[in-house]
């Protein structure tokens, strides 16, 4: 272990020192979805809190494409900046910029025109599902300044800047739970609005942010040699889709995944509210620890493209597999709380016991999914920062939709086994991404002569 320790050491201090601030601002995306659930689930009951599960579960892939093609520019801007082309990095800005809005504006229509149309179709509870169109409604319309957002923070990032976004997406989110309790339970002379209120706090919420940081970035010093260029002059149809080669198979693997989750929350809803709500519940809380996974992918796939960029393999595996050793300490501290604390943790989002009841089950399934949730997310951010992203989407298609739902619905609503029996198909779907990404990893080492030995 101290051999070890003393060879990755560097490597280790490099990628915590990017690492926790991407994890605290990727943490920003999933607390703005717990303190909905937390609000809700306090002040306007169980019915409400199934809501939120439904809704989010039908948002969160259109969420995820959104971030996904914002992910497109960061290794990008990673590999120039490792080779010191400071003007290609702002034309690139200039393009991600154009293309985030557009993405938002289709994303929003989709929903929109889409979802919301066929909502009453999903076999959900009337109740569920009435109070479920309005939250939804606002939360797509939140996605314009969020895809903002992310432009100036993925750009950042990709500099090795990932303090900035961190200390927006905190008081952001101080903000988003002020507003809304404030609306949710009525204070200060405002009518109270139930799960509405909750909607217009995230939709406030993420434009503040989106103001603040593009103000930050456009006018700080720091970045001034690195925005000569960032013009409309420079939107061009080459750069744009050199960012959605990328960005787009990101966004399909991050849909994939998330989509299965949230046909899993369908599937759990046609068992009952009580098993959605409990879902819920236990989501949330896995969801925090895959964020914070997701920041240390992030901060893998900035020093993957830094190393990539300037031909430096020896170092880029070395980094590579420090942030394997991270994610894979990290992840077993949760797996400790969540088998624990599952008799506790439930109580942060309701005090009803037939759903505290159910979620206790599944907190013992996500402690046991946490290494694979981890370390597929550090493979996929790896291989996201050398360009290498068809393959891992094929990977995440497969594991999810070929492997994990399949068995969740065998085991679940076929056999019987309920909500849990779903929960177990998707501890299938992660293990296989967790082993078949690692693999690709592997092969991509081998082909860049990478002998680095994996300690």
């Amino acid at each position: 272990m101290k051999t070890t320790y003393l060879k990755y050491k560097h490597y280790y201090k490099d990628s915590l020192r990017l690492a926790i601030p991407v994890v605290i601002s990727q943490l920003g995306h999933t607390l703005v979805q717990v303190s909905d659930s937390v609000i809700v689930g306090h002040f306007a009951g169980t019915t409400a809190l199934a809501a939120v599960s439904l809704v989010s579960s039908l948002f969160l892939v259109p969420l995820v494409i959104g971030i996904g093609i914002s992910y497109g520019v960061t290794p990008l801007i990673a590999q120039n900046n490792g080779r010191g082309d400071y003007k290609e990095c702002s034309k690139l800005l200039s393009n991600s910029l154009l293309l985030n809005i557009i993405a938002a504006v289709v994303l929003f229509a989709a929903i929109y025109f889409g979802v919301l149309a066929f909502i009453d179709k999903l076999h959900q509870s009337p109740e569920v599902v009435a109070q479920a169109k309005p939250f939804l409604f606002l939360l797509s319309l939140s996605l314009i300044p969020l895809m903002v957002f992310s432009t100036f923070k993925q750009f950042a990032e990709g500099l090795g800047f990932t303090k900035q976004a961190m200390m927006v997406s905190i008081w952001g989110n101080v903000l988003n739970i002020c507003l809304g309790i404030t609306f949710v339970k009525g204070l200060f002379g405002i009518p109270p609005m139930g799960i509405r209120g909750v909607g217009f706090s995230t939709l406030i919420d993420r434009s503040v942010m989106a103001i603040v940081m593009a103000f930050y970035v456009l006018r700080s010093p720091i970045f001034r040699k690195y925005l000569h260029d960032f013009t409309v002059r420079n939107v061009d149809r080459i750069r744009g889709l050199q960012i959605l080669k990328i960005g787009a198979p990101v966004a399909l693997q991050y849909t994939f995944e998330v989509s299965a989750f949230g046909a899993a929350a369908i599937l759990i809803g046609m068992i009952g509210p009580i098993p959605q709500a409990a879902h819920q519940v236990a989501i949330s809380l896995a969801a925090i620890t895959y964020m914070m996974a997701s920041g240390i992918s992030s901060a893998a796939a900035i020093r993957s493209g830094n190393y990539f960029g300037s031909g430096d393999h020896h170092n880029l595996r070395l980094s590579a597999i420090s942030n394997y050793h991270i994610v894979i300490v990290f992840m077993s501290c949760t797996a400790i709380i969540f088998t624990l604390f599952n008799h506790v943790l439930p109580y942060i989002y309701t005090t009803d016991r037939s759903v505290i009841a159910i979620a206790e089950q599944l907190l013992i399934v996500a402690a046991f999914f946490q290494l694979f949730d981890g370390t597929q997310v550090v493979g996929l951010g790896v291989l996201r920062g050398i360009g290498d992203v068809n393959i891992p989407t094929v990977i995440t298609f497969v594991s999810y939709w070929v492997i994990g739902l399949p068995i969740g619905y065998l085991l679940g609503i076929h056999l019987g086994l309920g909500v849990t029996g779903v929960w177990y198909g998707l501890v299938c779907g992660l293990m296989s991404a967790s082993v078949m990404l690692f693999l690709r990893f592997q092969v991509i080492s081998k082909r860049n002569k990478l002998t680095v030995v994996i300690d």
